[in-house]
């Protein structure tokens, strides 16, 4: 059986460099009926937990430590005993959220994450954050890619830790390169096609977006 993907949206505050917003967080599930793996455990661990409904939580994969995409990850964790990923770039931004408490693991380019017989590839894509990655299923025809690429363009990169041409390079080396019909699977708002997006590079890169 293939895994499928489940979606829950949680809301929450997002804060860096002084400033607070409220946002919208997009939290992916990808598993079957007895296993799943959450990507971004976001602002509700109970809501998360309830919708993994009893299945076992292999692992709570971090696509940044930005907190909005990582502020409920420790308490999923402590009530699933799921082992929190993160790439080790971004600790410095994770960090400002859990002082106390470090990740469980680390993701490197390349790792490959199994869970109920389908693959999820990490790719580092620096540039929204140092360790920022996306997870690719071509099995699912599927990457999620956090806040690196979104529906429209690059995530932003106007804060600390970021950096525009950076994420350009990510965007362009390890994510336009996937199969046109790959759907991509956000951190915030709605989902797109690595098609519908690959023609607008040079736009991006004209406007600095």
């Amino acid at each position: 059986m293939t895994a499928r993907i489940d979606h829950l949206v949680t809301s929450g505050t997002f804060a860096l460099d002084g400033g607070e917003w409220d946002v919208d967080n997009n939290v992916w599930i990808v598993g079957d009926n007895t296993e799943a793996v959450v990507i971004d455990a976001a602002h509700d661990a109970t809501a998360i937990e309830d919708a993994l409904g009893g299945r076992t939580l292999r692992a709570i994969i971090c696509t940044h430590a930005h907190n909005d995409h990582i502020d409920a990850a420790p308490a999923l964790a402590d009530a699933t005993g799921a082992p929190i990923l993160l790439h080790p770039d971004d600790l410095p931004l994770w960090k400002q959220t859990h002082p106390d408490r470090a990740p469980d693991g680390e993701l490197a380019d390349g790792q490959e994450i199994t869970v109920a017989g389908t693959t999820l590839t990490v790719l580092h894509t620096p540039g929204h954050a140092p360790g920022a990655v996306c997870l690719y299923a071509p099995e699912l025809a599927t990457v999620f890619t956090g806040d690196t690429l979104f529906q429209g363009g690059p995530g932003a990169t106007g804060r600390s830790f970021s950096s525009f041409p950076v994420i350009v390079d990510s965007i362009r080396d390890r994510l336009l390169t996937l199969d046109p019909v790959t759907e991509v699977r956000t951190g915030h708002g709605d989902s797109t096609t690595i098609g519908t997006e690959a023609p607008h590079l040079d736009e991006w890169i004209a406007r600095g977006h």
